[in-house]
């Protein structure tokens, strides 16, 4: 006669802190990924604060230059690495997999490792705000000499960005082998849905970029302290050649950050236009001419570098042409609305205000991808005003628009709508009135990254920066409802968007056939 041992060790799961410490459930780790880039949207959001009162005025009201210029290299740092990067990582470890069929992620050891190294990393540089000499001051694109100017703080910041690289890297290995390895019978890659095919090409672009970048801040730091002249003309270096590597990486960052914005908006938007997708596969191709686009145009961000008149007209046709996918894109989600039974919940207004003021973003990349005209813009407020029309009303209105698209699927309740709608008006009012007037001063001539200015900028600059306090103080209302949404409330039905049945081939793009001639059929 035997004896049955149960196992129980198998039956065991972690509880408390140990259970996020040690877990390995893509539910639990896009959670993790989502709480850090909320409490990075709050730290980088009051550096962003910081800047701002500092220019309420012209004249040094409150920091000094050093201390506003570190400002603005760490808000640029945190924004970029510590929200918008994080945030959608989130909701590709959440969406991902349920999106595919596939039971969790591929590598769930790795995902595990791939968040907890951020903290850390940012511990790190967030620690430089508390050393001698002060945190980083040479600007986000570190450029030599002056990044190099930088005291203890320097090879903090150095390793930061490599934990950032490396916890980017995996996490963008482990959604290639996810997506490639774990889909349900018959999901075709064409049947994907977009969100999954922006995370695909954004997961490619990460692996190709993010080495360039460490190979180039490792160059900086063996120039630092182990005597090499990479960037030091002296030694018969060359400081341009920091700039070609950084933006090679660079410029592809900007398209990582924004890809899978497009892949969310184009989840909300059939949904709430009670339509398909127009163009479901010309959106695929969109997207990875994007992507394969944004290797060939990174020398844009130097035109008063000096180059070739050859390399500037090669990199303003390429520029140019990156519009034509981007136009593609926002067309096909204009053409879905078209003649749809539109309703307008919370994420429908944050996914139209994306396209409205991402395009306003995209207009004045056109006129900055215009050599000669770039040569006034280049280092002006114009261009602050662009790069954050692209990713405050871009990247992070998207975002919004997920989590109020997805919080009902994750928590099971609904969260308030009215709340979400008032939030969703503040933040629009308030970012057109903080970033809409530095495109007039910057085309009078503000430079960016000077803590003080002429007396003619000051009325824009004010309003600006009570659009800037306007909107960090609406952001609040946010937290206040995702709390709200997580403890209770309203449940939310297995058809969470009234209005919203027959939706099947949301969720199994491509659609079927539909006349765009004959008005929709509401039940």
């Amino acid at each position: 006669m035997s004896t049955v041992v149960k196992d129980t060790h198998h039956d065991e799961h972690p509880s408390g802190i140990m259970r996020w410490l040690t877990t390995t459930n893509h539910k639990d780790i896009g959670s993790l990924y989502l709480w850090f880039s909320l409490i990075m949207f709050f730290i980088g959001g009051l550096m962003a604060l910081v800047i701002r009162s500092e220019l309420f005025q012209p004249g040094l009201q409150f920091v000094d230059p050093q201390f506003f210029n570190s400002m603005t290299t760490m808000h640029a740092l945190v924004m970029i690495f510590g929200v918008v990067m994080p945030a959608f990582t989130g909701l590709a470890n959440w969406m991902i997999p349920i999106m595919i069929g596939g039971p969790d992620m591929a590598l769930p050891r790795m995902n595990n490792y791939s968040f907890w190294i951020m903290p850390f990393a940012f511990s790190m540089l967030l620690s430089t705000l508390f050393m001698d000499g002060g945190a980083p001051a040479g600007g986000w694109t570190l450029y030599p000499p002056l990044s190099l100017q930088t005291g203890d703080a320097f090879p903090f910041l150095i390793f930061a960005i490599h934990f950032m690289g490396l916890s980017s890297i995996m996490g963008a290995i482990n959604i290639v082998a996810t997506i490639l390895n774990m889909r349900a019978p018959g999901m075709t890659l064409m049947k994907m849905p977009l969100f999954v095919w922006t995370w695909l090409i954004t997961a490619f672009l990460l692996i190709a970029v993010m080495p360039v970048l460490a190979g180039g801040v490792t160059m900086l730091l063996t120039d630092k302290f182990f005597g090499t002249s990479f960037f030091n003309a002296a030694g018969g270096g060359d400081p341009v050649m920091f700039q070609h590597i950084f933006w090679f990486f660079g410029h592809p960052e900007v398209y990582i950050l924004i890809l899978p914005s497009f892949g969310v908006v184009s989840a909300i938007i059939p949904t709430f236009a009670r339509k398909p997708l127009f163009g479901y596969s010309s959106m695929v191709y969109a997207t990875a001419s994007i992507a394969f686009l944004s290797f060939i145009v990174w020398a844009h961000h130097m035109f008063t570098v000096g180059m070739p008149l050859a390399g500037e007209v090669f990199f303003m046709l390429a520029t140019m042409l990156i519009a034509v996918p981007t136009g593609v894109k926002v067309f096909n989600w204009v053409t879905t609305m078209w003649r749809g039974a539109m309703t307008f919940e919370t994420p429908m207004l944050f996914a139209i205000g994306f396209i409205v003021m991402f395009t306003i973003g995209g207009f004045s990349g056109l006129m900055l991808a215009i050599t000669p005209a770039d040569f006034q813009y280049h280092d002006t407020y114009f261009v602050v005003a662009h790069f954050h029309y692209v990713l405050v009303p871009g990247s992070v209105f998207a975002i919004m628009a997920a989590v109020y698209f997805w919080l009902p699927k994750w928590t099971g309740n609904m969260y308030p709508e009215t709340l979400g709608k008032v939030h969703f008006w503040l933040s629009t009012f308030f970012v057109n009135l903080t970033f809409f007037p530095m495109h007039f001063v910057g085309l009078a001539g503000m430079p960016r990254r000077i803590p003080d200015y002429s007396l003619q900028f000051a009325d824009y600059n004010m309003i600006a920066s009570i659009g800037a306090f306007g909107f960090g103080f609406a952001q609040l209302i946010f937290v206040y409802l995702i709390f709200k949404t997580i403890r209770g409330g309203e449940k939310a039905t297995d058809e969470v968007w009234e209005g919203a049945e027959g939706l099947e081939w949301t969720l199994s793009s491509p659609p079927p056939y539909h006349s765009f001639n004959t008005p929709p059929v509401i039940k």
